[in-house]
């Protein structure tokens, strides 16, 4: 296979390409995982059993007053499971457990006909919890020693000796301690799982999952099935992030069991408070150091203790210790260093895989050290960082050794220069000095960041590549999209590689019984693992076809060319449509299709010694921002690269600053992804829209908790603030003035929700519809506190409005 590199002439890589679900995603059309079941008849609804302790035995588990709540079908219990009770890879993730781990613990799950049938079961359900002593910071895991898994060291030098002549010398050695926390993903699609059995007794799971090759391992193994007996699918993903790289897994297993034990397809979806509470974070860390420098601000030694915030179960912990262990250094040569790391068990959610996956924790550390040290040793801190960058061919402590480092000092001058630092410096003294309450801040930071995965054997891809009697390509590829655009640049590979027009190009969603063994979409490496897997397919096809058009065009076949559905030969004057070489393949039985691999080469690691070269790549860039609550100005520069693909932008004329804080306003132009501006937004008139089935849904059900908070609203009464106002006895959700009803009878009378100080509540219709029947002027009225509600005026009252005009629609977006 040639180097991935290299482009043909006329590569359709690296333009710039509107994404391929582009018009999906802005018309509404685009189909996510929990959009299906509604296309499936007789769906089952799933809802968890949780329990409200930390940490605590299950003594007791009654499901009979569930299944006497009308629309209840079954209880699954731990007494279910035919195969292995467990959901995670480390064997420590029970799926039904018996001691409860953490706040909002699942012990059991209830299918019902729908939704709230569901939820009233689970409400029914009486569990017995023996509490018992609870750890819930990483702090208390430390003073109890409670840990779980390995406890790597990265290591080089002689940390002691360097510290203790430090000493000697009367050189500068400080020590300290910093802890931060971690992150949600907040990803926009919460977890979602949509299974059914076929009449061979095979399994098929729709999952928003990252990772689909693991999910096929975990349900299998639950329901004790080879992997061949079960089909994961991942149509698209609103958002990962690292969240769905592991933690899909166990819902799918229960959606997957459901459908096996009922012989019914089996719809989970988590509430927007279910996620939340539910999955993990972003990993947050306690680290414990000290230092040396020489008299001229050089790191001479580091002795660090990393603490990583595991949750109750190992999950992807290990692996993300591993890469802030590998990270720590950033982009400093520090000659003596040992970098100890363990894993926290806490009675929290499992934390998981987040962007960076354990490397910006690892940098951050030393950010910090540098930051804190250099006030101390009387060196400004940009200073200090530049005087310790990594130079050419030094290692980094876990044994790689760093190429190219020239273009640490290129990004850094470049942000020097380009963002006017020594002026901006002097802005913001004079801004602070003037303003005391109210203080302005610039930061300059190197970011040194490797690309693979830790794990060498993930580093691997595949993919399939079919061509069609008519000249028409269909890929498949085992990358997973979530919004990054993946599915767009394998079409242009394709594409490329193949000398075809992009349009003569489709790709069938990500599928375990299409391509298997697949690794996450992680890592930073999507599009290099599953990129090269295709491009080996469409040679493997092209090397066939060239030695038909080879014949045909009188020319060697390495001098046959494909190039815009074209092929031509090197001197010669003939031409061949790429569908008629194909036709032509195809009647002297040539093969058409091709099962293409990636692996990355040059990578190895040595889990046990911390040593090796796990990255394929060690990226480089600086970074420069200022401004502290809000940013005001920054400044990335990367080093040069070359793009797969380039999100295509609108027009400078088509492209108007946004007024406010973000807000669209009525008479305000906006773009459409497809042309031109569409002119002034209207506001179309308002009308109701019955949910498929005629059931009603619930803001509980889209984005509150699991509780009702329609039925809990609804016996309150009318409420103000941030809540959705409920009249009527319809069910509405409510985003920044937009409203949806579904179900509702006909003439019923409209809702609306009130956002406190005009913050959005409940993210409403994406098509920003006013919907309701016979919604009415409403009048603005103040209130004590600041905050605002709306009241419906009676008929006809309310402020004149031009005729046949919409009502008004109040709040407004971040």
């Amino acid at each position: 296979m040639s180097a991935l590199s290299r482009r043909p002439q006329g590569a359709v890589v690296g333009l710039r390409v509107p994404h391929e679900s582009a018009a999906l995603h802005v018309t509404g059309e685009a189909l996510y995982t929990d959009d299906l079941w509604p296309r499936v008849a007789g769906a089952l609804h799933a809802h968890p059993v949780q329990t409200a302790v930390a940490h605590g035995l299950v003594t007791g588990l009654d499901v009979a007053p569930a299944l006497a709540v009308p629309g209840v079908v079954r209880v699954l219990t731990a007494a279910d499971v035919p195969g292995v009770n467990d959901a995670g890879v480390k064997g420590d993730e029970p799926l039904f457990p018996d001691e409860v781990m953490y706040v909002g613990h699942p012990v059991a799950w209830v299918l019902a006909e729908s939704l709230e049938a569901a939820r009233l079961g689970a409400a029914a359900v009486v569990v017995d919890v023996e509490t018992l002593p609870s750890i819930v910071t990483v702090a208390e895991a430390i003073a109890a020693d409670s840990f779980q898994g390995g406890q790597p060291t990265v290591c080089r030098g002689d940390v002691d000796g360097a510290l203790d002549a430090a000493l000697a010398a009367g050189a500068h050695v400080f020590g300290g301690e910093f802890t931060f926390a971690g992150q949600e993903h907040f990803y926009l699609e919460t977890h979602a799982a949509l299974a059914h059995v076929d009449e061979a007794d095979q399994v098929f799971v729709q999952s928003s999952t990252q990772h689909p090759s693991e999910t096929q391992e975990i349900v299998a193994h639950v329901l004790g099935l080879p992997s061949h007996e079960v089909t994961v699918q991942c149509l698209r993903m609103g958002g990962g992030f690292g969240g769905k790289e592991m933690q899909p897994h166990g819902f799918a297993a229960i959606a997957a069991l459901g459908a096996v034990l009922t012989g019914r397809p089996v719809r989970l979806r988590l509430s927007r408070a279910q996620d939340m509470t539910m999955t993990g974070k972003r990993h947050g860390f306690h680290a414990a150091w000290r230092v040396a420098f020489d008299e001229h601000g050089r790191l001479q030694a580091l002795d660090a203790t990393l603490t990583a915030d595991g949750g109750w179960s190992l999950d992807l912990s290990e692996p993300v210790l591993a890469r802030a262990l590998c990270h720590v250094d950033n982009t400093y040569w520090i000659p003596n260093i040992r970098v100890a790391g363990r894993i926290a068990r806490t009675h929290t959610v499992s934390n998981t895989a987040f962007r960076g996956f354990g490397g910006p924790q690892g940098m951050l550390v030393t950010e910090d050290i540098l930051g804190r040290c250099a006030p101390l040793l009387g060196i400004d801190a940009d200073e200090l960082r530049r005087r310790n960058f990594y130079t050419e061919g030094q290692p980094t402590p876990y044994g790689q050794p760093v190429t190219q480092a020239d273009r640490l000092d290129r990004c850094w001058s470049g942000v020097l220069a380009s963002g006017d630092v020594v002026a901006r410096r002097a802005e913001i003294e004079a801004f602070n000095a003037e303003h005391p309450h109210r203080k302005r801040a610039l930061a300059m930071t190197a970011v040194k960041f490797g690309i693979s995965f830790n794990l060498t054997a993930f580093n691997q891809a595949g993919a399939l590549v079919h061509v069609y009697k008519d000249g028409s390509v269909l890929i498949n590829h085992g990358g997973t999209e979530m919004g990054q655009g993946l599915h767009t640049k394998m079409l242009q590979v394709a594409a490329t590689a193949l000398g075809v027009p992009v349009d003569r190009v489709r790709l069938a969603p990500t599928r375990t019984d299409k391509v298997p063994n697949t690794s996450a979409t992680a890592a930073s490496s999507g599009s290099d693992l599953n990129g090269g897997a295709v491009r080996d397919a469409c040679e493997q096809i092209t090397g066939r076809l060239a030695q038909i058009a080879a014949g045909e065009l009188g020319v060697h076949p390495h001098d046959v060319v494909f190039r815009d559905g074209v092929v031509s030969g090197l001197g010669a004057d003939a031409t061949l449509p790429w569908a008629e070489l194909v036709r032509l393949a195809y009647f002297r039985r040539v093969q058409l299709w091709a099962a293409g691999f990636y692996r990355t080469e040059g990578l190895h690691w040595d889990s046990a010694l911390m040593q090796g070269n796990p990255f394929k790549v060690l990226r480089v860039r600086g970074r420069g921002h200022r401004g502290r609550g809000r940013r005001i100005h920054r400044r990335v520069p990367h080093p040069p690269g070359r793009h797969l693909a380039r999100r295509r932008r609108q027009p400078l004329a088509a492209r108007r600053p946004r007024p406010g804080r973000g807000r669209l306003r009525a008479g305000s132009r906006v773009a459409h992804p497809r042309g031109p501006a569409l002119g002034h937004l209207r506001r179309p008139r308002p009308r109701a829209v019955p949910h498929p089935g005629g059931e009603h849904l619930q803001t509980a059900e889209l984005f509150g908790d699991a509780d009702g908070f329609s039925r809990r609203a609804a016996a309150a009464g009318p409420r103000r603030g941030r809540d959705l106002r409920i009249e009527g006895g319809r069910r509405t959700t409510a985003h920044a003035g937009v409203f949806r009803a579904r179900g509702a009878a006909a003439g019923g009378r409209g809702l609306r929700g009130a956002g406190r100080r005009g913050r959005p509540g409940l993210p409403g219709d994406p098509g920003g519809r006013v919907l309701g029947a016979d919604a009415g002027p409403r009048v603005r009225s103040r209130r004590c506190g600041g905050g605002r509600s709306d009241r419906r005026a009676p008929a006809g009252a309310g402020p004149p409005r031009r005729a046949g005009a919409a009502p008004r629609v109040r709040g407004r977006g971040r």
